[in-house]
């Protein structure tokens, strides 16, 4: 075999290669970009299930409590955190039964401010990533009370660009009578190429 016969085989095998070669490229970036959708999704349904937990709570009170506090059961501040992100603030008596807080504690009375257990969600810059550096959006952060009743903060997770709480109010809302309505929306991030809108619609159980 000559060097001529040589080069042109080795040209016709990358010819044929080639192909190969790039769509087991792409089927390795479509496998990372699915598992990686697969991770964001997952986090946003522990969010969800934590922050709708909390909606359910809102404004509890307990059957054996003479408690007249009337201070706001639920609050939502618009706009108020990373990139115009809304932020949740909840407050209920403890029940009877047992009751976690965002981060899986046991809400004890050393974990009350005015017998009132608070649970609050906002989005917030990830801290500890120098100005200027691209980050996978923010951290969604989680507020609860610790057991001398002070308000702490504890990161949930990151990849969080914007939380989006909307009370549905009118027709929508008529099919649960005596009942509140919120959608609640989270926009996830892994900082590069995935971005996904995903929302959950969750009903009070105690506010009117």
């Amino acid at each position: 075999m000559t060097l001529l016969e040589c080069l042109v085989g080795i040209a016709l095998c990358a010819l044929l290669l080639n192909p190969l070669l790039k769509t087991s490229t792409d089927l390795v970036i479509k496998q990372i970009e699915y598992e990686k959708t697969q991770a964001l999704i997952s986090e946003a349904d522990r969010a969800f299930e934590l922050i709708g937990r909390a909606i359910r709570m809102a404004g509890y009170r307990n059957i054996a409590s003479h408690q007249t506090n009337k201070k706001l059961s639920l609050e939502i501040n618009k706009k108020s955190g990373f990139r115009g992100s809304d932020s949740l603030i909840v407050r209920h008596e403890l029940s009877d039964g047992i009751d976690f807080d965002c981060i899986g504690n046991i809400i004890t009375k050393e974990r009350t401010k005015n017998q009132l257990a608070l649970q609050g969600f906002l989005v917030d810059r990830q801290a500890g990533v120098p100005k200027g550096k691209k980050v996978n959006g923010g951290s969604l952060i989680c507020q609860s009370l610790d057991r001398q009743g002070r308000t702490q903060i504890t990161t949930l997770m990151n990849g969080v660009n914007e939380l989006v709480i909307e009370e549905i109010n009118g027709v929508q809302a008529q099919y649960i009578w005596g009942q509140r309505l919120f959608k609640v929306k989270l926009k996830m991030t892994d900082g590069v190429r995935l971005n996904l809108d995903l929302e959950r619609t969750f009903s009070t159980r105690n506010l009117l």
